[in-house]
């Protein structure tokens, strides 16, 4: 086992940069094995210091989640996400949905695997689920004006739209090929045009 880093190893820290570390732990080995030991030796500090900054993994688990959410939620408030065409506003959230996701990505995939074991757990999920609720009520209120078809449930499309997008956090690789607004482009235009090529329209894709 490491013990105590030395001092030469030790780096400048704070709760934000603590969190960053433990997501990255989460995300890797998954919550419930990742301990405050591993999270210590990964920041290359004591366990006791990260004691003095929380109370433990599960306030940092709490952070990280909330960050997240807050971000998706205050996407909820923009101006286009507010007015305009009800079908707009869902392809406008769904758009800046895939932004927050790529910008929080360790952050977003520990809460798509949280299974509700905790009270932390719990309340997250209860927020995403008022999430899903709000853009369900969306998509409601596009098909009822005609701007999407009618033939479909308002939750089912909110879950396999944004089901969709949530994928990015298991293969999307910043590093490759692909930027970060181009898969966001590519998700809005699958999810709203469809794969059927228009009559006329060139090919472009390499």
């Amino acid at each position: 086992m490491m013990g105590r880093p030395a001092a030469s190893d030790r780096k400048p820290y704070n709760v934000e940069t603590l969190t960053k570390v433990a997501f990255g732990l989460f995300r890797k080995r998954g919550y419930d094995a990742t301990s405050v030991d591993q999270i210590a030796r990964a920041a290359a500090i004591t366990k006791s210091s990260i004691y003095h900054h929380v109370a433990g993994k599960e306030e940092l688990l709490e952070r990280g989640i909330t960050r997240a959410l807050d971000r998706l939620f205050d996407v909820l408030e923009e101006p286009d996400a507010t007015t305009g065409p009800y079908a707009d506003r869902v392809r406008y959230i769904l758009r800046r949905g895939v932004d927050v996701e790529l910008a929080a990505t360790d952050e977003v995939a520990v809460l798509l695997r949280l299974r509700g074991n905790t009270k932390v757990e719990r309340r997250a999920l209860d927020r995403r689920r008022e999430f899903d609720r709000r853009i369900g009520e969306l998509v409601a209120k596009a098909i009822e004006s005609g701007e999407i078809r009618g033939d479909l449930d308002p939750m089912l499309v909110t879950r396999l739209l944004f089901s969709m997008a949530n994928w990015l956090t298991e293969w999307y690789d910043p590093k490759g090929p692909l930027t970060a607004a181009q898969v966001g482009d590519a998700i809005t235009t699958l999810a709203f045009d469809g794969l059927r090529a228009l009559p006329g329209a060139a090919r472009s894709a390499s």
